[in-house]
């Protein structure tokens, strides 16, 4: 049965859908089938994956308003990786968002679409929206744990304090099991003292929850979007490649 993880950070920028596809590359190269949940409208994962969103018949749209089953909107996000999917989106997510706000159930709509296929997979990874909406609610509840990217950069934390609290509040009202799977630095550059300093912060903050693995700043990482690939097949030798590659191992021991 899959283990559901929702990468989630309100504030936008802060490698959030980078981390979401490269994660889910490197742990479906690890031997692990991965689903990747394109739960944010800017449908970035989508794009970022070389899907073009003009081509898609069924989307995430057509699974939250009861449409389409999650299994029929599921696309191989990757010819040279066999275990790598994705169910893509596109930006009227955002519409069915408000219509969801009429629906009965309404924040358990997309842990009732993950369990038609959760046998079917080892992990689900879930690219959440950047703001604590509905779509967020339903991403931190359908989860068993998240995973927070924060950067390594002023104001790092700000807001991350409402994000726990939210992930308190889902936790004690619907999903008892979510967990904090760990805090990933993001945009880390070792030769400025300012990422040293915030990486000192985040660690005090958080403790042993902050991963080992570090994500730098690295020109790589930004290009492969463009490509419509993930960094390990883009670039498999830069170093925003090897720190991914570092986290999926990481999140497979914290996740035994």
């Amino acid at each position: 049965m899959a283990k559901v993880i929702t990468v989630t950070n309100q504030k936008g920028g802060v490698g959030k859908t980078t981390t979401s596809i490269n994660l889910a590359f490197y742990l479906a190269k690890k031997g692990k089938k991965t689903l990747l949940i394109d739960f944010d409208p800017q449908g970035n994962a989508t794009s970022g994956l070389g899907i073009d969103k003009r081509e898609l018949k069924a989307t995430m749209c057509d699974v939250m308003l009861g449409e389409a089953e999650l299994q029929e909107i599921i696309h191989q996000a990757n010819q040279k990786n066999k275990k790598f999917f994705i169910a893509p989106t596109i930006p009227e997510l955002a519409n069915v968002e408000v219509q969801m706000a009429d629906m009965e159930d309404k924040f358990r709509i997309l842990k009732k679409a993950i369990a038609t296929v959760k046998d079917d997979y080892d992990y689900v990874i879930i690219d959440s929206p950047p703001s604590l909406s509905l779509l967020t609610v339903n991403g931190m509840i359908a989860a068993d744990y998240l995973l927070l990217p924060v950067q390594t950069e002023f104001y790092a934390l700000e807001g991350v304090a409402q994000l726990l609290e939210s992930m308190n509040l889902v936790r004690k009202a619907t999903n008892p099991k979510l967990k904090l799977l760990g805090v990933l630095a993001t945009m880390y550059d070792r030769r400025t003292a300012l990422s040293s300093q915030v990486l000192a912060e985040i660690k005090r903050y958080f403790k042993d929850k902050v991963f080992e693995t570090t994500i730098p700043r690295n020109v790589r990482l930004a290009e492969a979007p463009s490509h419509g690939v993930a960094i390990g097949q883009y670039d498999r030798f830069s170093k925003g490649a090897k720190a991914y590659k570092a986290l999926a191992d990481e999140v497979l021991e914290r996740t035994k």
